[in-house]
């Protein structure tokens, strides 16, 4: 049995991690911060965008990963990886976009919840009829 679905989404969300990533360090270097925030608002939201992703992301990997190994099928795979990367674009898209609510914020909180949920009941189900 191999990660190769689970790789793929793993590889996507790495691409959208860098790019969370380099937003932090380019508003460093504007704003001349090189540890917290410095009181700059934009900072404060771009350390909160990245840091929620690196937060959620490893579970969320972690019970991918172990659905495919116990044998999902490999279209439900591709839907749960596609809707958590969907989910943590909106996410990032919409907290980028204003610290308070938004609709691509908590629409890419449901759906990353809905993800964690599925794959959550999913590996127990599996556990138990092994």
């Amino acid at each position: 049995m191999t990660l190769t679905i689970t790789a793929l989404y793993a590889s996507l969300l790495a691409l959208l991690f860098l790019s969370l990533s380099f937003n932090v360090i380019r508003l460093r270097f504007k704003l001349k911060v090189g540890l917290g925030d410095g009181g700059e608002r934009l900072l404060t939201k771009a350390v909160r965008v990245h840091g929620n992703f690196s937060e959620y992301m490893p579970l969320a990997l972690i019970l991918l990963a172990s659905y495919e190994l116990s044998g999902a099928d490999a279209l439900w795979l591709h839907i749960l990886g596609s809707v958590l990367l969907l989910g943590r674009l909106l996410h990032a898209v919409g907290l980028s976009k204003s610290m308070g609510t938004s609709i691509p914020r908590v629409s890419g909180m449901i759906t990353t919840f809905i993800v964690l949920l599925v794959l959550a009941i999913e590996n127990i189900r599996f556990f138990f009829m092994s």
